[in-house]
């Protein structure tokens, strides 16, 4: 048994309890089964975020169980602490939640009630939104800011992605035309912008479907930013579908049912969030997959800034 592991169970008095690792991205996260109930013990990726950072998107996920969504709800271990730092490793443990995920990148969905369940996957996301702008943040709260400057500053979240050192003179050339329109852009819309919490990273492995509950998993890289941001997230990993067009509309009806969102610049944050996988595989070159992968987000960013300067 990992040693962590193995300490981080005596502190949630689960000492000696079975567990599994099944998930291996940002943090390493194992199953645990004690007592008759599972959870998921989460030991996080060195560097990735701060203590304070760790500790407030563990408050906000708490606020957003105490408000209905439907997400994993942090386990105190028996001092009463939501985190510990085990051999520099900060370490936490989350209720676990059954279900199966909408789906896995690179493979067509295949569910029933398509349109029914992108609809849902828009109201709980608003949903998540309301509650988020609802509750009042604790002294202390920070986490990071997917603002105008962390998608297209000196020092953005994910790296500059116009720097990719795989990227040809002119791909490189269409990026930086595409962070000087961009940046003027939201220079001029942001102040009109719903701006707030929000999940950042709805992909396919990060919604759970439980019956007809729609979980939300993973808030890893959740702060605050663009509501935009976190539906053009969820629709960028879906484009490839061939009822694409229909899934947007279904997800749009389904979150404007809740609440209101100004859509106008919907297609520049898709551009914007594809852009940003592109500095995020910058600092995972060496890891496993990683040259398909950047080849992928670079052919997927290409097309969607060349789609969106050319409508500009």
């Amino acid at each position: 048994m990992n040693a962590v592991v193995g300490k981080a169970l005596a502190l949630w008095g689960m000492g000696g309890a079975d567990s599994r690792l099944i998930a291996e991205r940002e943090n390493k996260v194992f199953r645990v089964d004690h007592a008759g109930a599972a959870y998921a013990l989460r030991l996080h990726r060195p560097g990735y975020c701060s203590e304070a950072e760790l500790r407030s998107e563990l408050q906000w996920m708490a606020a957003a169980d105490a408000g209905a969504i439907h997400v994993p709800s942090p386990v105190a271990s028996a001092e009463g602490r939501l985190l510990h730092v085990i051999d520099g490793v900060a370490v936490d443990v989350l209720s676990w939640l059954d279900g199966r995920p909408l789906g896995k990148t690179g493979t067509p969905l295949a569910m029933d009630d398509r349109l029914g369940l992108f609809r849902a996957i828009g109201r709980e996301m608003a949903r998540l939104h309301a509650v988020s702008d609802a509750w009042e943040q604790p002294e202390g709260f920070t986490r990071r800011r997917w603002d105008r400057e962390g998608l297209l500053g000196e020092a953005p979240v994910w790296d500059r992605f116009w720097d990719n050192p795989s990227l040809a003179p002119e791909a490189r050339a269409l990026f930086l035309r595409f962070r000087e329109v961009a940046t003027e852009t939201l220079a001029t819309v942001e102040g009109t912008l719903d701006f707030g919490l929000i999940h950042a990273d709805l992909v396919r492995e990060n919604i759970m479907i439980d019956g007809d509950k729609i979980q939300l998993i993973d808030f890893d890289d959740s702060g605050f930013g663009f509501r935009l941001f976190d539906i053009a997230t969820t629709l960028l990993r879906n484009r490839t579908e061939a009822d694409y067009d229909a899934l947007k509309a279904a997800l749009l009806d389904g979150y404007l049912s809740v609440r209101p969102l100004d859509l106008s610049v919907l297609d520049l944050f898709i551009a914007l969030r594809a852009v940003t996988y592109v500095g995020w595989i910058i600092s995972r070159m060496e890891e496993p997959g990683s040259e398909a992968r950047n080849l992928r987000f670079t052919a997927t960013a290409s097309d969607l800034v060349s789609a969106y300067l050319a409508d500009a």
